[in-house]
């Protein structure tokens, strides 16, 4: 890194640096570098790129919406107003963008030695041309550069996109919503590059606040009154069918649980039904929420959406917080993750279908080589997800790949995803990730445990080819051809 002025990135960040290894990673690296960036799991407001109206300013991009560099410096003391997160009791109320610029520029050494350090210098040298770093006496100056840039036609959100090159890039979306600007977006060319993502978790937590308001909102997109059980089920698989239509790839569930006990159709529709009134127990809706993680795979295996499953968060762990400020600004910590008895009804039942694509996430570490990895290695329907979250690291995705080649290899992984909402960062975060794995395959290389051509292929794999092959188009748009239920024939086990 050079110093303050001509500020720099080196080419060989993140690379090994064993002497013997570093060049061979520099090679397999070289090999991806031109690449295409296959996006399939992020949050990426669809309506910004829709709209394709300028970004506002550098804070509001590159602070604010990112819960990573928020929680940071809330660590430290600095308060949520200081970096512009809103408070739900002062509606219209905002923090001068300049304000939350200097506080995050005086604070750039709260970052180092952390990713999030990593993706803003990638983000600010190599996307906006800065050449110094942040700090109290650069802060203005940055500032204004950056917001000249954002004025320009080239740094406007579809024309970032094509400069980052992004094939494809998938938005998360609630069950409820219209879709109207994946519609927009598709009107003018970007349907095959803009895809929506089916997130339903609102509508399966049926003890969380607003869940009937959630439904009288599904009722209305999906043309299904809400009665009970089945209705439930016709109106998300009415909902699935019109995601698939507007091109989406898979579905996103995010269970504080992996559990995937079926319950009867009498127990469904009972606690639905308390549900609805608004005196569900705590202990049912858990028990219904693992329920519909069942359902959602028997969905998944009729209509081709990849179930995504990322468990093992808890949310909103301070409520005061959550309350004033809402979700997703820092307060999201895992906890301990079982999967191997969790899983297993949904295993028995679809892990050899055909039909179905389950990819798991998770945050407890602990579980990639004594669970994830033996899951992925044996059951036909389950890929392992890239370490997500809290593990998107330099050191976590060298640990995952560690902990899972042995007994997953590299095809039962689906390639790297960036899992953010801050646009301006994929790129950075997708070439982190090809570090990572060439530093990984130039050390197999290095212990003659791979052949050098095999490594560029397998880097290739991974950065391209595997995300591409994982997040298929669903085979069939001819979904649901019966509504079944717990209790039902799922036929399931006609591999055997």
């Amino acid at each position: 890194m050079a110093g303050e002025a001509g500020w720099s990135l080196h080419p060989d960040r993140a690379l090994p640096s064993d002497p013997s290894v570093r060049p061979l990673a520099r090679e397999i690296l070289d090999a991806t570098a031109g690449l295409p960036i296959v996006s399939m799991h992020g949050h990426v407001d669809a309506g910004v790129l829709a709209r394709d109206e300028p970004f506002a300013d550098p804070a509001s991009l590159l602070v604010t919406p990112d819960h990573y560099l928020v929680r940071m410096l809330v660590s430290q003391g600095v308060p949520h107003d200081a970096v512009g997160v809103p408070r739900g009791d002062r509606p219209g109320a905002t923090a001068d963008p300049r304000e939350v610029w200097r506080t995050f520029a005086t604070h750039w050494p709260l970052f180092q030695g952390t990713p999030t350090r990593y993706w803003l210098e990638h983000e600010l040298v190599e996307v906006f041309g800065v050449d110094e770093r942040p700090s109290a006496g650069s802060a203005d100056r940055l500032f204004d550069q950056i917001s000249a840039r954002l004025a320009e036609p080239g740094f406007r959100p579809l024309a970032l996109f094509e400069r980052f090159g992004l094939e494809t890039l998938a938005t998360t979306d609630a069950a409820t919503a219209t879709l109207a600007d994946h519609a927009d977006l598709a009107a003018r060319g970007w349907g095959e590059r803009v895809v929506p993502t089916f997130r339903p978790d609102a509508v399966l937590h049926v003890d969380r606040p607003g869940w009937r308001a959630d439904v009288a909102l599904l009722e209305e997109r999906s043309g299904v009154a809400v009665g009970g059980y089945r209705d439930l089920l016709r109106a998300l698989e009415e909902r699935r069918r019109a995601f698939v239509a507007a091109g989406a790839r898979a579905t996103d569930h995010g269970h504080l649980s992996a559990d995937t006990t079926p319950l009867g159709a009498a127990d469904a529709e009972r606690i639905v039904a308390a549900a609805l009134r608004g005196d569900v127990s705590a202990a049912d809706a858990q028990a219904f929420s693992g329920h519909m993680l069942f359902e959602m795979a028997r969905m998944s295996s009729e209509d081709g959406l990849v179930m995504q499953l990322h468990p093992g968060v808890l949310r909103d762990h301070d409520r005061a917080v959550a309350a004033l400020r809402g979700p997703d600004v820092g307060y999201d910590i895992p906890v301990p993750t079982e999967y191997v008895r969790g899983l297993r009804p949904l295993l028995e039942a679809f892990g050899h279908h055909p039909g179905l694509r389950l990819v798991l996430f998770t945050v407890d570490e602990d579980t990639f080589s004594r669970e994830l990895a033996p899951i992925a290695g044996v059951y036909p329907a389950v890929r392992l997800g890239a370490p997500w979250w809290f593990l998107d690291t330099p050191d976590g995705m060298r640990r995952f790949r560690e902990a899972v080649t042995d007994t997953a290899g590299f095809a039962n992984t689906t390639g790297f995803v960036d899992d953010t909402r801050a646009f301006c960062s994929i790129p950075a975060r997708h070439d982190l990730a090809r570090r990572v794995d060439a530093g990984f395959l130039g050390r197999l290389v290095a212990e003659h445990r791979l052949d050098l051509d095999e490594a560029i292929e397998t880097a290739v794999d991974l950065a391209y080819r595997i995300p591409r092959q994982a997040y298929a188009r669903p085979r069939t748009a001819n979904a649901f051809p019966s509504a079944t239920g717990p209790g039902d024939e799922h036929g399931a086990k006609e591999h055997e």
